[in-house]
């Protein structure tokens, strides 16, 4: 029996791609099914939960997850990486880095923590918290077999010194961008930020994706072209960053 996305509370954007909102924090994970094999986008705030991820992407997909892209560095996004045993992981250039050094994992456990996830599943994923293998500095073409190609692209830094946005081709096309956009909430800019580049990331996005895509938030809903724009000014004239 074919389970739909809908059956499992996911959202079809195209052909084979996909994304949920997943509880608590309201974090997009994306999804995109190729010929033998299956990408993830973010992996979810803990490893319990990078597991329920997985388990849900590998029944809509009808095959095992082979490939995990992180977008940036925050808890609600990589802690559940670890679930994906034996998928190749990807993210910005720099993450793995930052995940190497012991202040940098001690303010992701704070953070989360902070933020309302148990002190024991904060400190389970930042123990096991899995660094990407493949780090993108500029643009990675990956071939996920049956005429799908999906395009890692660095934009950032904006929201964080490490954004990734991930392009997936077709009609439409679709932009996962991360946290450098926000529907449900005002853009969150915490102490990692660089509010001075971040627009200008934004351009980038919708340089990647043009005017008919659809664009994929870290948090709330799809959304438009217009939106980003809109998102980008504001955050311009909050940063008092000159266009």
């Amino acid at each position: 029996m074919t389970v739909t996305w809908e059956e499992l509370g996911w959202e079809r954007v195209a052909s084979g791609v996909g994304r949920c909102r997943l509880p608590g924090w309201d974090c997009t994970a994306g999804l995109v099914v190729g010929g033998g094999t299956a990408l993830v986008i973010d992996a979810g705030s803990s490893l319990a939960e990078g597991a329920r991820l997985r388990t849900a992407a590998e029944g809509l997909a009808g095959l095992r997850v082979t490939h995990l892209a992180l977008t940036h560095p925050h808890f609600d996004h990589v802690f559940g990486a670890a679930a994906f045993t034996g998928a190749e992981v990807y993210g910005p250039v720099g993450m793995g880095a930052l995940f190497a050094t012991r202040h940098a994992r001690e303010e992701l456990r704070e953070d989360a923590v902070r933020e309302g996830l148990d002190a024991r599943l904060a400190e389970e994923a930042v123990a096991s918290l899995l660094a990407p293998r493949h780090q993108v500095s500029g643009e990675w073409t990956l071939d996920l077999g049956g005429g799908r190609q999906v395009l890692l692209a660095n934009v950032g830094p904006g929201h964080t010194a490490h954004d990734l946005a991930v392009l997936v081709p077709g009609s439409p096309e679709v932009v996962f961008c991360g946290d450098l956009v926000e529907e449900s909430g005002e853009p969150q800019a915490g102490p990692d930020a660089v509010p001075s580049h971040w627009p200008a990331a934004l351009d980038r996005l919708l340089d990647l994706g043009g005017e008919d895509a659809v664009y994929v938030p870290g948090h709330g809903a799809v959304v438009d072209a217009g939106f980003v724009r809109a998102q980008r000014d504001a955050l311009a004239a909050r940063f008092g960053v000159s266009r």
